[in-house]
């Protein structure tokens, strides 16, 4: 579309007014806009610098100075890169907005009527120009924050993973905005399946993921390693149901939630709990999905997780052993060596069947673990075993 070109007389006397209606501009932008009265006294310089920018570019348009696909470019380039995180993309178009109707209604004073409707079109043209150039701005600074945050999201992580909580981890997390996070969890799954021959994506990967949390008003922190998709959930309730809602955007494969931690400074223990299980998760096929790190102990244990074992003697052998009822670590033990038989084990016992089942309720009530189902039966029988193990001191010698 081609310039409107105006009287030679006419851009004269815009030019010649270029001052008064800078000034005129600055001061409806503070009599209108309540969020530039906030801004700092160098933040509102920039503004009044921008709008003095914007005239002076218009002028500078209509002499034919510079080409149209440049029209605006002066007017972001005297402006600090700081200001686009100040003042947002609308605060931005209402600002030249305000210049735009300063200007215009400035033509009845200084344009003759005649040349008046010409002078509004190349308003409207230049406006259209300069709010195209604006988006263009807010853009280019959108995608370097978003790199720029990805790479710090990156680092994070990978500091939490490597145990290096320190305190360049907490400048980075606090430039994400997680400075003073609280009830932290890891989440662990497979990245979702790329079409058939092409290679995962990363980015592709988190933005999906990031577009899912913000969905449902979750605080995220991600990152792709190893092949798998490493996420923190900051201020959960239940991570259980962030982790649901998040598989939206995740590979078909295992989800394991670690045990929510009190700040980001303790997530290594909840990272290194869910990639435990994500690894071991294969073990069990019927584990939900998403599962609780916890979940997975015996599935971690024989992976060779020394604190899954740990646990699993902890939650289950102790708590049997120390019970103020009698014999139910021992009737525990017998029922699984003697083939989960009720009379098998009875009889091993010299007791009545009714009191193997009382003992196997009562089992359940201290541990947690029903023992006459398969899955947790097996559970507790591998951590009667460990026990064993720890006991004999067999844990911390190899084998010969």
């Amino acid at each position: 579309m081609s310039r409107t070109r105006l009287p030679a007389d006419t851009r004269r006397r815009l030019a010649a007014a270029a001052a008064g209606l800078s000034r005129r501009a600055v001061a409806e932008i503070e009599a209108r806009h309540r969020w530039y009265a906030a801004l700092s006294a160098a933040e509102r310089a920039a503004v009044a610098q921008l709008a003095r920018a914007g005239v002076a570019d218009f002028i500078a348009w209509l002499d034919g100075n510079v080409i149209t696909a440049r029209a605006g470019t002066a007017v972001f380039d005297v402006a600090p890169p700081e200001l686009s995180r100040s003042i947002t993309l609308g605060q931005t178009l209402e600002l030249l907005r305000t210049v735009v109707d300063v200007v215009e209604a400035a033509t009845d004073d200084v344009v003759d009527p005649q040349t008046a409707p010409a002078a509004r079109e190349a308003i409207l043209r230049y406006s259209r120009e300069i709010a195209f150039r604006a988006a263009h701005v807010y853009a280019g600074a959108a995608e370097q924050r978003g790199a720029w945050d990805a790479r710090l999201e990156a680092l994070v992580v990978d500091a939490i993973l490597r145990g290096d909580a320190d305190d360049a981890m907490s400048s980075r997390a606090s430039a994400l905005g997680w400075g003073a996070r609280t009830r932290v969890a890891v989440i662990v799954a497979d990245p979702p399946h790329p079409v058939a021959g092409d290679p995962i994506d990363p980015a592709d990967v988190l933005d999906k993921v990031h577009r899912s949390a913000s969905r449902h008003g979750l605080h995220l922190l991600a990152a792709v390693q190893n092949g798998r998709v490493i996420m923190l959930v900051g201020e959960t309730r239940d991570a259980l149901l962030d982790a649901t809602h998040l598989s939206e955007s995740l590979g078909p494969g295992p989800i394991v939630v670690g045990p929510t931690v009190p700040h980001l400074f303790a997530a290594g223990r909840s990272a290194r709990a869910a990639i435990s299980g994500h690894a071991a998760a294969a073990a069990w096929p019927d584990a939900p999905r998403p599962a609780n790190a916890d979940d997975l102990l015996a599935e971690r244990a024989l992976l060779g997780d020394l604190p899954a074992r740990n646990a699993l003697v902890g939650r289950i052998v102790i708590p049997l052993r120390e019970s103020a009822a009698a014999n139910l670590l021992a009737t525990a033990t017998t029922f699984l060596e003697c083939g989960r038989s009720i009379e098998a084990t009875a009889r091993t016992l010299f007791v009545h069947p009714n009191t193997v089942r009382y003992r196997l309720a009562r089992i359940t009530a201290v541990c947690g673990y029903d023992v006459t189902t398969p899955h947790e039966g097996d559970i507790v029988h591998l951590a009667i075993r460990y026990s064993r193990l720890v006991r004999a001191g067999s844990t911390t010698r190899a084998p010969v």
